[in-house]
């Protein structure tokens, strides 16, 4: 909240360069390093029943995911009635909701413990859960999709001036569409069953992400952009909430945070290095064939995901088995310096194994 306000004072008191901006995302990013992969873990002690364990993370990612298409919209309407500055002062206004929120939240689901171990026997114990796959190739996708087509939001403003003609007006419909497909993909998600099945889904959803960016490089009307728009932003959503379903159902609740923290690196890490790219590119080339190359590029990123979502394509009932067990029961096993890969795997992996992505 105080990063925010300080960024609406500087909005209006005119004191806005490019040295003040970046080191406000400077500490901004500090802080997400740290809020999101808590967030996160802290969601399991929200939950009573672990029953309802996947459908609440199914809703929570899906929410933390669409809010970040959904947002952008909502200011690209703001800015169209009455400005930047009026913008960034109700984005500081908003964040009093979070802390009250935040205030009233009363865990009511299990309380882990603490570990005991070293900083770097924890950071271990983290890496080596997530080098099996399809934890392994989840998080590569994710970071390649982030790199080389998440970017695309950032090329808007350029799209609605220098493609379409248009002005503020224009690109807030454009990042009206966007959210709008987020929010349909925001929905189905949090509808879905089960997660079975979520591997084909990220795959499904990069390769029409990839497609989406390419028709949108090659519109030159802003009547056909806005459903590309809709749908780009709907599958975006799709793959990138998929994503996270997949790695905290898969995830040991002991160690959920560090396993989000490399969801964290491969998502918000990857994102700004693509925009410093996308920029850079669109400079040079324009912002329709920037967007060509990163849903090419997307393409083939899902041609080239070999353990994601290669398997059974419909639940089965001994995955259905495994998974409501896993998500029913803690965790059991302890991770070792002695046994085999297997003994080190997540519980819910060694469950349920490839055939369910």
């Amino acid at each position: 909240m105080l990063l925010t306000t300080l960024l609406a004072v500087v909005a209006w008191t005119g004191h806005a360069n490019p040295v003040t901006i970046v080191a406000i995302n400077i500490a901004h990013g500090i802080l997400t390093a740290f809020d999101i992969p808590a967030r996160q873990a802290f969601l399991i002690e929200l939950v009573k029943d672990r029953a309802g364990m996947a459908n609440a993370i199914a809703l929570n990612s899906s929410m933390a995911n669409a809010t970040r298409l959904l947002g952008p919209s909502i200011a690209g309407i703001l800015i169209a009635a009455v400005g930047e500055n009026w913008c960034f002062t109700l984005d500081a206004i908003s964040y009093l909701a979070v802390l009250v929120s935040l205030v009233l939240i009363h865990p009511t689901g299990p309380t882990l413990r603490c570990s005991q171990g070293s900083m770097m026997q924890n950071l271990r114990e983290g890496v080596t859960s997530a080098r099996f796959a399809p934890i392994r190739d989840v998080l590569a996708l994710l970071a390649l999709v982030s790199l080389m087509g998440v970017p695309y939001t950032v090329l808007m403003p350029m799209l609605a001036t220098h493609v379409y003609g248009g002005n503020a007006d224009t690109l807030g419909f454009l990042m009206a569409a966007s959210g709008l497909g987020a929010l349909i993909g925001a929905v189905y998600l949090a509808g879905r069953p089960s997660v079975l099945g979520l591997g084909q889904l990220i795959r499904k959803s990069s390769a029409v992400f990839g497609l989406g960016l390419i028709a949108l490089g090659a519109c030159r009307s802003v009547a056909l952009a806005l459903p590309l728009v809709m749908i780009t932003g709907c599958a975006m959503m799709v793959q990138m909430a998929s994503s996270n379903i997949v790695l905290q159902t898969l995830a040991d609740d002991d160690k959920r945070g560090r396993l989000m923290s490399f969801y964290t690196m491969a998502f918000f890490g990857m994102s700004p290095f693509g925009s410093l790219m996308a920029g850079a590119m669109a400079e040079r080339m324009g912002a329709a064939a920037t967007l060509t190359v990163g849903g090419g590029a997307c393409l083939m990123v899902r041609c080239g995901s070999p353990g994601v979502g290669r398997g059974c394509a419909s639940p089965c009932r001994p995955c259905t088995r495994a998974l409501v067990s896993c998500l029913r029961g803690p965790a059991t096993f302890k991770l070792g310096h002695e046994g085999s890969d297997r003994r080190r795997r997540p519980q819910a992996l060694r469950l349920l194994g490839p055939r369910v992505f």
